[in-house]
């Protein structure tokens, strides 16, 4: 039974839901920016799109070396569900810029392809909120640092 748990507890990064929705995030994202690209569209939607890809892989790569369990000192699952929610706003944005006007079929598609990404990221940051909020005591515990002595 000892072993079930241990196995549970330290499954990959890469093998969780969480990892799968940041994976789909990211594919997402690039895919919009990719089309972006192709269809010379505006330099804020490829310049928005890129940077976001830059901070989806810096996360998943956090959580694969598990570095997130090394520095204790910044609470990482605060600044994923702030990066959820910014990152959702910024592509929101941008696709509703890219589906407005009349573009390119290929701006269209990657405006497409961003909101997709948006509506991933605004559920990846209530998966992360849904585990803080059920499981406050996880591995980002205060703990106390001296015990009183009762004498």
């Amino acid at each position: 039974m000892e072993a079930a748990q241990r196995k549970a507890q330290h499954r990959p990064f890469c093998f969780s839901v969480k990892g799968h929705v940041k994976m789909l995030r990211l594919a997402l994202t690039v895919t919009s920016m990719a089309f972006f690209i192709v269809a010379q569209a505006p330099e804020p939607y490829i310049v928005i799109t890129g940077f976001e890809v830059a901070i989806i892989f810096f996360f998943i790569i956090l959580y694969i070396l598990r570095l997130d369990r090394l520095m204790k000192w910044l609470f990482w699952p605060l600044l994923d569900i702030i990066n959820s929610l910014v990152t959702t706003v910024f592509l929101v944005i941008i696709s509703v810029l890219a589906l407005i006007p009349k573009t390119t079929t290929l701006i269209v598609v990657g405006g497409v392809f961003g909101f997709l990404a948006a509506v991933v990221c605004l559920a990846d940051g209530a998966l992360i909120y849904r585990k803080l909020l059920f499981n406050p005591s996880g591995p980002y515990q205060k703990k106390p640092v001296r015990e009183k002595v009762v004498l």
